[in-house]
């Protein structure tokens, strides 16, 4: 009798080790797939504290690496992403990044739109219209442009304008990492706004140096976007991750 006991303690040790676990986190509604879009200046590694936290949470996730040549490029770049993906899809975008999913968000696989201080366009405007619409920080006056027409950003202009409440290394790693933006894809205009016919949901950065909070807000009320307001800089995915993966997992629960 004793030896039978142990045989089913050990059966059900087993079972325990191998078979899937019920995971308090996993998913139960809304979507699974979500795509995060980078903006300029920036690469894919910008979301690297969200990833691992979406991740961890059972979602699937790919951060597009826009190549930040053009719009239509950009563009392109990530609804090859979303194709790669089993079902709906949230679409995530920081910064310049909101252009870009408010053309590529009329995929018919995306169920919903999110900008963290993010660029809105309406329809015809381009990146440069939309920052013409409320007084500019100032951060242009210290871009850096090569012979060949491309933007980017010096250390110092990381430190003061793109990403003051990151920690030094976290700093130095935006700059090191940045893929520098053709000047001409500001100029590229948008003609289908997503945002018209997609759920649309909205992070401000109240301490944005580089887009105007004030905008911010005026965009995201435009839109009737699902809106908080971070106390952060122009990155809050880096400097307040928690905060913007919580609601990036309620947009997500609300599709």
């Amino acid at each position: 009798m004793n030896l039978i006991k142990k045989s089913v303690a050990l059966i059900a040790t087993i079972l325990v080790y191998f078979l899937p676990q019920a995971n308090a986190q996993s998913i139960s509604k809304g979507v699974k797939n979500i795509v995060l879009v980078h903006g300029a200046f920036a690469d894919g590694s910008s979301w690297g504290k969200i990833i691992s936290r979406l991740q961890a949470k059972g979602y699937n996730v790919i951060a597009v690496q826009n190549p930040l040549t053009s719009l239509a490029n950009d563009v392109a770049a990530t609804k090859r992403a979303i194709a790669q993906m089993d079902g709906p899809v949230l679409l995530v975008a920081h910064s310049y990044g909101g252009m870009v999913i408010t053309e590529a968000g009329n995929d018919p696989k995306v169920a919903g739109l999110l900008y963290v201080a993010a660029l809105v366009p309406e329809k015809g405007q381009n990146a440069n219209a939309v920052n013409a619409m409320m007084p500019t920080t100032g951060i242009e006056k210290t871009f850096q442009i090569s012979a060949d027409g491309f933007v980017s950003l010096p250390a110092k202009t990381v430190d003061e304008f793109f990403a003051p409440d990151a920690s030094r290394d976290e700093r130095k790693l935006i700059h090191a990492t940045q893929v520098p933006l053709a000047a001409s894809a500001v100029e590229e205009k948008v003609q289908s706004p997503a945002w018209e016919t997609k759920r649309s949901w909205y992070i401000v950065a109240a301490h944005d140096r580089v887009i105007s909070p004030d905008l911010e807000r005026y965009k995201s009320k435009l839109i009737k976007a699902t809106t908080i307001e971070l106390n952060s800089s122009h990155v809050p995915m880096i400097s307040q991750p928690d905060k913007v993966t919580a609601f990036i997992v309620n947009a997500a629960q609300a599709l």
